[in-house]
């Protein structure tokens, strides 16, 4: 069998995977505070018997998430914030370790909870419980403070304070769940971020995706026109090996 199909097929197998990320990324251009996801290839020399100075292999690496800065959007919602360019909000992932996201669009559940997209959203003792039917403010360094039901201003008292973190880009990953975490120590350990002191916030304010709907288009497109090379590549190979073969049979 010709060893052109092995490489192609290695070509068209990663442009598929390509095309999930793309596809992944255009479907959370209106997510907020999403960070797109970036696939990468890579040739490998292909090795053993069939090695050759022009045939190679593709295999996926895995270049990690976008962390440029979304697009800021002014809602003027008292639960909604936009963090520092290198701040992160922690909330409890599924699992119950802590974990890291970008996304402002803060709710309080029925038992006064503090949540974003369904998680605990961490402060410096645990998850942050919130009087039920109070108003509430977030300070610009995450404090929340909180009026409760049929009070004046004079009744504001503190209730917590948003766990905000910082860190560069590289020093997160991002999990199964859309969350990021930092990467695990040798023993395995994942471990938890410091509270960031200098972190900043602000409240009635959104981060959009930092996904480009034109971008990601012109993405798709490019890549589904690699695929179908690969395949045109793949089936011209087994026509010539069906030629091939007719010859022999003609001559035999």
């Amino acid at each position: 069998m010709d060893r052109i199909l092995y490489t192609a097929m290695s070509g068209a197998s990663q442009s598929l995977k390509q095309q999930e990320v793309v596809s992944h990324n255009l479907a959370n251009v209106d997510t907020v505070g999403f960070r797109a996801q970036l696939h990468a290839m890579r040739a490998v020399p292909v090795q053993g018997e069939a090695a050759h100075a022009t045939r190679a292999s593709v295999v996926a690496s895995t270049p990690g998430a976008d962390l440029t800065p979304g697009p800021l959007m002014s809602t003027e919602r008292p639960l909604d914030i936009a963090v520092d360019e290198r701040g992160w909000i922690a909330v409890q992932a599924p699992d119950g370790t802590e974990a890291y996201t970008r996304r402002g669009d803060l709710q309080i559940d029925a038992a006064g909870m503090l949540t974003v997209i369904g998680r605990p959203v961490m402060g410096e003792g645990g998850p942050i419980i919130l009087p039920l039917e109070a108003q509430v403010s977030i300070g610009a360094d995450g404090t929340l403070s909180a009026i409760a039901p049929g009070q004046g201003p004079e009744a504001l008292v503190e209730a917590g304070r948003i766990k905000l973190v910082e860190a560069a880009p590289g020093d997160l990953q991002r999990g199964g769940d859309g969350l990021f975490r930092a990467p695990a120590d040798e023993e395995g350990v994942v471990p938890v971020l410091p509270q960031a002191e200098g972190m900043r916030l602000a409240s009635g304010a959104l981060e959009g995706s930092n996904v480009s709907p034109v971008e990601a288009m012109v993405s798709m497109i490019d890549v589904a026109r690699r695929y179908d090379m690969q395949m045109k590549v793949i089936s011209t190979a087994d026509e010539n090996a069906q030629r091939a073969n007719s010859l022999l049979s003609i001559q035999g």
